[in-house]
């Protein structure tokens, strides 16, 4: 099979008419949520009443911030809408909106799929080591090792991935630029005394930060920083400060804890294709490497058609709104790629060990097995 062999040329051309109806139809059901909590926290409600009323608020609220991640996704890969400028304006807003610095989000992004398969190279949301590394791990590191890998830790790690790393990148950026400028420039003087000024805009230009690549992406930090801090303050004066942290911190913990388990189980299955870079094939990593999540048709809307993922790494510029006539024009020559339903999703966390030997993903018990294995073989 090769990549030709897939019809998606037909299906790469984007909509404006399309892409603006999604964001207004994704945007005033999120403005309009956020109005019905402000009535509600004015409403005089005693605590258990108001808990109660706000509980399916909050629940469409969690859906709506999905998609909008979703949303903002597509604009990263310059396909929801047709103009380079308006996925990267409309991408901006939905950055901030997450929360997340949307620029350096998607190039990031684009990395995973250029790697997509080759788990040399990217190793997932979670960060896998090699079977091998992870036998060599003290008791303890392997226990924490599989302690923060539990579906338990998609709410803190969805609050923490949203809320608190883009603030924490930019302080700990800063500080390291600061730090690192003082040490260059004092090396500099101590050469060349106040003849050193003129070498500041080549230490600022040339500083190499860990936190962020190039100067774009530092821009779209210092930016969604500032606006989120502002919107932040702006939610906490309008709701009350109490009232919009409870609530904003659950919808955030959610909503990430939805999008980076569908992104998870997207990549991290039994049998996923999982090589190194020596072998490793594009296509098998998009066709072989990518599961297809069967979900109810409200879940497919608001995850707008991820679940199409094989397509999708196929060819990054489909928008969501062609995935699903893609895929199943596609369908005979998907034979190979996973189907995933509701029920498989659990499974799925159980795969977070890459085997380099046998290139696959395993088990933490099957890790935990061939030791013991290995261990009695030896006695």
């Amino acid at each position: 099979m090769r990549h030709t062999d897939f019809d998606l040329e037909p299906f790469r051309q984007a909509s404006d008419a399309r892409g603006a109806w999604q964001v207004v139809t994704t945007l005033t059901p999120v403005a309009a949520l956020w109005s019905v909590v402000a009535w509600l926290g004015r409403a005089g409600l005693a605590l258990p009443g108001l808990v109660v009323s706000l509980l399916p608020v909050l629940a469409l609220l969690v859906l709506f911030s999905a998609r909008t991640f979703s949303l903002m996704h597509d604009c990263g890969h310059n396909a929801l809408f047709r103009s380079r400028w308006l996925n990267r304006l409309v991408g901006f807003l939905f950055g901030v909106i997450n929360a997340i610095p949307q620029h350096p989000w998607s190039r990031g992004h684009a990395f995973h799929h250029r790697h997509n398969g080759n788990w040399e190279r990217y190793q997932g949301p979670s960060a896998l080591v090699t079977l091998a590394r992870y036998q060599a791990l003290s008791p303890r590191q392997r226990w924490w090792y599989g302690v923060l890998r539990q579906p338990l830790m998609l709410l803190p790690g969805g609050f923490f991935y949203l809320v608190i790393k883009p603030r924490l990148a930019l302080l700990l950026g800063s500080g390291e630029f600061i730090l690192s400028l003082a040490r260059r420039f004092g090396e500099a003087f101590s050469a060349r005394g106040w003849r050193a000024l003129a070498a500041l805009p080549a230490l600022v230009r040339d500083h190499r930060s860990s936190h962020w690549y190039t100067s774009g992406e530092l821009a779209d930090l210092i930016a969604n920083n500032v606006l989120v801090l502002a919107s932040w303050l702006a939610m906490a004066h309008w709701l009350g400060a109490g009232l919009f942290w409870s609530t904003y911190a659950l919808v955030m913990g959610c909503s990430a804890a939805i999008f980076i388990c569908i992104f998870f189980v997207q990549h991290n299955f039994a049998d996923t294709y999982a090589h190194g870079s020596a072998d490793w094939n594009p296509l098998s990593g998009a066709v072989e490497g990518s599961s297809n999540l069967e979900l109810p048709a409200l879940l497919h809307w608001f995850s707008a058609d991820i679940g199409f993922h094989s397509i999708h790494h196929l060819c990054e510029r489909i928008p969501n709104y062609r995935l699903r006539a893609c895929h199943e024009r596609n369908a005979h020559l998907l034979s190979g790629a996973r189907r995933l339903r509701l029920a498989d999703i659990p499974g799925c966390f159980a795969y977070i060990l890459w085997d380099d030997t046998n290139q696959r993903l395993t088990t933490l018990a099957e890790a935990e097995a061939s030791m013991v294995t290995v261990a009695v073989a030896g006695a």
